[in-house]
Parts: structure tokens; sequence; C-alpha cells
């Protein structure tokens, strides 16, 4: 017995002092990787052996040490973003070889659920124009996709599911209508190759997505409490910090470019205390990246969220100011971007101009394309005369429009109470003059200030007016 359990110890170990290069299914054919940079490549080993990375692109080997449990990680040089088909063999002695590798531009798109809401649509939730889109998707062969799915851990995870697919009918049907949008622009525009890393589930809080000694330091969560013990079921959506265990602890280490993040709804309310959480956030990435990579919002999803009305607007509000207090950080509008039986539809059937103008930033902030506008005109002050009130925006210099029969326009007197107004254009000073016959000595404007409003009041680009307040009521 002894002589047995010795020679069954002694092929164990040689099995593994043997064993052949595992990769996580990130790392894997068909990939984007970022360009001209240092991307990193990851995985398992034999235990303490020498691991050879040699990218076709320069035939360069560069050598990295397992550590005693088998773990290694690697930089490799990428070159300038090309469509040129790259190999890169990996090896302890037995190689690996990882196929059709592109070099590109690589983003993370994360968050709820109108992130994750894919070309094919939701329950009695469609995209708008998606058939068409779905149909023609094996052309658009510099866009590759990667789908993390729904994985919830009460630990953080080594490994999750997801492998890199070419765009075709079948693999854009179920990818993030938003984030496929908002890469199709971007190859069009930039004439290189992008790569999606999709990593998002439906009703979560930002604190799903933090670590939990972080989650902890909150006062208004009990952690025990709100990190359920039964795990990787969908309705767990609500729980704090298993998504980040599950699905972004696993893939921290890929490379990117930047990320895009439409994510709040599961928040609204909590305008307080959302700005230092997703600073936090933030901080993580980037932290993990080695870098201040760049960062997009998507502005919350209008929709009746209750209360006075208001708790929407109020977050989109912090949600503009939080843009302009991170670095490299921008926010896009998309309160125009409803329709009138949507108010009560938390799925917004137009993903394409969301996607799109989440690409407008990216191209003039990050690929420094001054001529793609993504400024909004935004409130920048107001003045009163009799009725009629004139305010005055920033990021208007090529006018406003429509020139007259706007919408969304609320004008308030010293009892605080809002009215519909009527409110035209001034063409000559690029202002608008608002009133109401409801309100002699009006006091305070307000512009879309509510969950659901639909304003029509546009920039020369044609991109809609932020929503604002001139009251801090």
């Amino acid at each position: 017995m002894k002589k047995l359990i010795t020679i069954l110890a002694t092929l164990a170990t040689t099995a593994t002092l043997s064993a052949k290069v595992t990769l996580p299914e990130i790392i894997g054919d068909n990939m984007v990787l970022q360009q001209q940079t240092q991307a990193r490549l990851w995985g398992k080993a034999a235990p303490k052996s020498t691991v050879t990375i040699t990218p076709s692109w320069n035939n360069e080997t560069i050598k990295t040490k397992a550590d005693k449990d088998g773990n290694w990680i690697a930089s490799v040089q990428t070159p300038k973003a090309s469509y040129t088909e790259h190999s890169i063999v990996i090896s302890d002695g037995e190689p690996l070889t990882i196929s059709n590798v592109l070099i590109g531009e690589v983003w993370f798109c994360g968050g709820q659920s109108n992130m994750e809401m894919p070309l094919n649509g939701f329950w009695d939730c469609p995209i708008e124009g998606s058939n068409q889109e779905i149909a023609t998707a094996a052309r658009r062969n510099g866009i590759r996709l990667v789908k993390i799915p729904k994985t919830g851990t009460l630990t953080p995870s080594e490994t999750v599911e997801g492998k890199w697919e070419l765009s075709n009918p079948q693999s854009a049907r179920w990818f993030s209508a938003t984030a496929w949008y908002f890469a199709r622009l971007l190859n069009e525009a930039l004439d290189i190759p992008v790569g999606l890393l999709s990593c998002n589930w439906g009703g979560t809080r930002v604190e799903s997505w933090l670590p939990e000694e972080i989650v902890r330091t909150y006062g208004d969560i009990d952690y025990d409490t709100e990190c359920c013990k039964k795990e990787q079921t969908w309705w767990h959506y609500s729980n704090v910090t298993i998504m980040y265990n599950g699905m972004y602890y696993p893939i921290r280490n890929y490379t990117v470019r930047g990320f895009i993040w439409y994510q709040g709804e599961a928040n609204v309310g909590k305008h307080d205390t959302y700005p230092e959480r997703f600073r936090t956030l933030v901080n993580i990435w980037r932290e993990n990246q080695g870098c201040e990579s760049p960062v997009y919002l998507a502005e919350l999803a209008p929709w009746l969220y209750g209360g006075d009305g208001t708790s929407g607007a109020r977050f989109r509000e912090m949600q503009h100011n939080l843009a302009k207090q991170i670095p490299s950080c921008g926010v896009i509008c998309t309160n125009d971007l409803v329709y009138p039986d949507e108010d009560t539809q938390i799925h917004p059937r137009n993903k394409k101009d969301v996607g799109e103008r989440l690409a407008y930033l990216a191209l003039n902030q990050t690929y420094k394309q001054e001529g793609v506008e993504c400024r909004y005109p935004e409130y920048k002050s107001f003045k009163v005369e009799g009725d009629t009130v004139e305010v005055f925006f920033d990021n208007a210099e090529d006018g406003l429009s429509p020139w007259k029969g706007l919408e969304g326009f609320e004008v308030a007197g010293e009892d605080k109470v809002f009215h519909k107004a009527e409110a035209w254009v001034h063409t000559g000073n690029k202002s608008v003059y608002v009133r109401s016959s409801e309100v002699a000595a009006p006091v305070a404007v307000r512009y879309c200030f509510r969950d659901f409003q639909i304003g029509n009041l546009r920039s020369g680009r044609d991109l809609p007016v932020m929503p604002f307040r001139t009251d801090n009521w």
C-alpha cells in the first residue's frame, strides 16, 4: 500500500511539473489586444517553471516565471493597430498557440440592464433597427466581442467564462446594443479593429461592483445581509460585491483603452452616496490598468422613478457634476432619446444614439478628433425682465434650434411652484426666452428637470441641451 501511494504521488508530481500552459478563456483565439502598449497575458503553468511568450508581430521571445502555485503574468509590447491576423505562442515546455489575434482598441462596457440589453432586445422591449444591424453584422469584421456571463461569487475568483467571438448575426444578436453601436462608430471613424469586453448585469447597484473590504465600510449597508449566501442565480442582481468577485476580478488584468458605463437606476435616491462610491470604482479600474483610463458615462435612463418626479433628474445632475470632478471622465445626455410611450419602460429602444454619443466622447477626448463635437449646450446664467426669463448657455456657439415651439421648460415664482412655460430662441443672443401666464414674477427656471421629460432644444450639431435647474430647492 505504501509503495502504491508513493507511485501515485510521483505520477501526480510529474504530471504537474509537465503541465501544459492553461489560459483563462478571455486570453484566446480571436481576441483583440490594445495597440501600442504593454498588453498583459496571464495563466497557469507548471509551478516555478519558465514560461516563454512569442508574438508573431515581432517574433521576439519574452520569459516570465510561474510562482509556486503555477500562476504567471507577463506583458507584451503591441504594435500599431491593423487588420493583420497575428498569433502568439506560449510555452512552459509544451507550446500552446493563440490564433487570429488582432491589434486595435479595446473597451470595457459595464453597468446594468441598459448596457446589458442586447441587439436582440429584452422581454417585450425591442431595439430600434436591430434586425438590419444583426443581418449585416458579418460585414463588421473589425469588431470582436467577448461577453462575460452573469457570475456571482462570494470571494474573488481567478477564472470566469467568456470567449472572444467574431462579428456575425449570431454573436451580435446577444451582444450589448449600446456597446455595439459605440464600437461600430469607432471602427468606422478610426478604421482599426475594436474589441468590446462586455461585463454587466441588469439591476445591479454600484456597490455590486466593489470589493468586500470597501463595501463593509459603508454605514448604510449591512454586508452580511445584503451579500446573499446563494450564488450564481439571476435574482441576486441586487447583491453587493458578488459581481466584483465573479465577473470583474477574473478579468481585471486585461488591458483596455477605457471604460463605458451605463448604470444608476438601482442607485436612484442615493445621489448623496453615489459620487464617492463611483470614484472608488473608477480608482479600482485605473489602479488595475496602471494609468488614468478614460471613463465615459451614459446619463440615467428617463423613467418615472416615483416620489416627487425629480429623483431621476437629481441623479442625472449628480452624474454631470461627477464627470467634471473626475479627470478624463465625461457623460452623455440621453433625456431626448426616448418616446412618449416609454415613461414606464426602463429600457428605451433607441440604443444607436446612446452608443454613438459615447463614441463622440471617445473620438474627441481620447482620440483627439477635435472636429467631432461632444459638448452639450449647458446652462450658464439667466436674467429676469418682468414676467420673462432670458436663459444663456455655454457650448452654444453655433446657435440653438428649433427657434420656437420648445418643450420641457418650467418657471416658478417665490412660492416655488413650477408651471409649464412657453419658450422661444433669441437667435442673435443665442439664448432662450421663457414665460408662463401663471407666473407674474419668475425667480427660477427648469428644463427637463423631471424623471421623464422629453425636450427638443438642440445645438447646431444636433446635440441636446443638458437638463438643468437654476434653483437649489
